[in-house]
């Protein structure tokens, strides 16, 4: 067996430094070819020694271009989030014609993660050819398509893996979510028994809220919420989440802006992003499709650019991206500096040459302090739905289930108790810089259409164009549990949805009211 055979065989078993050993020995051998350098990075990665193996990982490339060496280091960056470099990696591997699955998928992983699920669908479409059996594989093609409009594709390919794995939860989420169900033509059934033979605490999360969104489709409420409520009480106890965490971030905001830092503005950056916030599942992405509508506004997602270069900027240790302290550290920032970190970071997202590009991080309501100090300019929309709608609609969807964005979402409380905290944190905005952001109703953009897209055009700064009012027929990817909805035209089914659940719902509802809250 070759020092690489040998290195390679380590890896794959899991035995870091034998692997280690090999690779050493290979690059002593040949210290000129690129084998050793790129298998002793791959132990180091292993090892989760980021630092250690990037470095080594970048020696094999600059000793000749290889579309597994690139396509690795490619991934390697991404976890870093150094975009940027990602991306360049990624893209001169794909130039490369890779032919083994492994590359082509990792390569694919890394385009989705930035955003470009577009150029994902070729290596990803790849990778299945080159070996149909691996489901890991089929199922990142057939998200990848459901997120660019090729719903038929993505439920045959979730067919497929379902045909082989009959209990994979992660599918059933996905198929469940892929189109609205009818009572004539649902998996409930299929469903239940996948979820009476499962024992695996991470596919029945997902059965359960693939039931719940089938059911209340079809109409069946209670079995919805009985549903929900199982899921939801067991990710809570799973995340070991308290409502503490998220109060400690809205008190250090409001400590910062309210008592240390005023509403003025420390930058004079000329570009004005359009920044979309607000709580999940308010129409955030309803907004987003209607403004990169126009031809002079690009979508670049759901960009993590602000909250991480608040985070970067501000030094601190923590492992979370934002937590009191790091909150604390953010007011001693140059908004100029947070501008020119934010610029450079939504760069790599964006794929057009269009004048204005929108952000569509519904958390960076968070930011908005900051994002009005260091965008003069920018253009921020907040999506305003029924208090109790959004606490529902919030409750009902499985986000990413490991993210400390939404763990306040498992539990019907913590979800009144975190809406509560965002209308104050609102306020406080409004009270800063009057009249700054654009408060949008979704409710008066579903009586009123054209009127509210009309006001939120104009607030943009924008010219009017009548490809707004055509939003559905928008033809960029959607990785939001929203894209079914925003393909179709504007409607109203998604008002009042609350009312059916208000018994269950109560508690929340009368606890908002005692806050001042306007429920009814």
């Amino acid at each position: 067996m070759t020092l690489e055979a040998e290195a390679r065989a380590a890896l794959l078993r899991g035995d870091l430094p034998a692997a280690a050993v090999a690779a050493k020995a290979l690059v002593q051998a040949s210290p000129e070819r690129p084998e050793g350098f790129f298998l002793l990075g791959m132990a180091a990665a292993e090892a989760r020694q980021l630092a250690q193996a990037i470095p080594l990982i970048k020696a094999a490339v600059e000793r000749g271009p290889d579309p597994e060496h690139l396509a690795q280091l490619a991934r390697l960056l991404v976890l870093l989030r150094r975009e940027g470099e990602a991306g360049e990696a990624a893209r001169a591997a794909l130039a490369l014609s890779p032919d083994d699955a492994l590359t082509l998928d990792t390569i694919g992983c890394v385009l989705t993660r930035l955003g470009d699920h577009e150029a994902a669908i070729a290596p990803f479409a790849a990778a299945v050819t080159a070996e149909p059996h691996n489901a890991e594989y089929r199922y990142n093609l057939a998200a990848a398509s459901g997120f660019t409009g090729r719903v038929e594709e993505a439920r045959r390919h979730y067919e497929t893996i379902l045909a082989a794995d009959p209990g994979n939860g992660r599918v059933h989420y996905a198929m469940a979510i892929l189109s609205r169900q009818t009572a004539q033509k649902n998996h409930v059934p299929r469903l239940e028994g996948a979820l009476a033979v499962t024992s695996d605490p991470d596919h029945t999360l997902r059965i359960r809220y693939a039931l719940a969104k089938e059911m209340e489709d079809i109409g069946d409420t209670a079995g919805s919420y009985q549903h929900l409520s199982v899921a939801n009480a067991q990710q809570k106890r799973a995340l070991g989440y308290d409502f503490g965490q998220d109060r400690a971030i809205f008190d250090a905001i409001e400590a910062l802006f309210g008592g240390v830092l005023d509403g003025g503005s420390g930058s004079t950056v000329g570009e004005a992003p359009i920044f979309v916030v607000g709580m999940p599942r308010t129409g955030t992405t309803l907004v987003d499709r209607i403004l990169s509508s126009h031809p002079d506004v690009e979508a670049a997602g759901e960009l993590q650019a602000m909250p991480l270069a608040i985070k970067q900027l501000s030094g601190t240790s923590s492992r979370r991206i934002i937590d009191p302290e790091t909150v604390a550290a953010s007011g001693k920032l140059d908004p100029a500096a947070v501008a020119e970190a934010y610029l450079a970071r939504a760069a790599h997202h964006r794929r057009t040459e269009k004048p204005r590009f929108t952000d569509k991080l519904p958390a960076n309501f968070l930011y908005i302090g900051h994002i009005l100090r260091a965008f003069p300019r920018a253009r921020i929309v907040c999506l305003r739905r029924h208090p109790m709608d959004t606490i529902w609609s919030n409750y009902k969807n499985l986000f990413a289930s490991q993210s400390a964005y939404y763990a306040y979402s498992y539990d019907l409380m913590d979800t009144a108790r975190y809406f509560a905290r965002f209308d104050g944190l609102m306020a406080l905005w409004q009270r800063l810089w009057p009249g700054r952001v654009l408060h949008l109703s979704y409710e008066a953009l579903v009586a009123d259409f054209e009127g509210q897209a009309r006001r939120l055009v104009d607030y943009c700064g924008l010219e009017w164009n009548d490809a707004c009012l055509s939003f559905h027929e928008n033809a960029a990817a959607v990785a939001t549990p929203s894209a079914a909805q925003v393909r179709r035209p504007i409607n109203a089914d998604g008002l009042g949805k609350w009312r059916a659940h208000a018994a269950a719902l109560e508690p929340a509802r009368a606890w908002l009211h005692a806050q001042g809250i306007a429920v009814e």
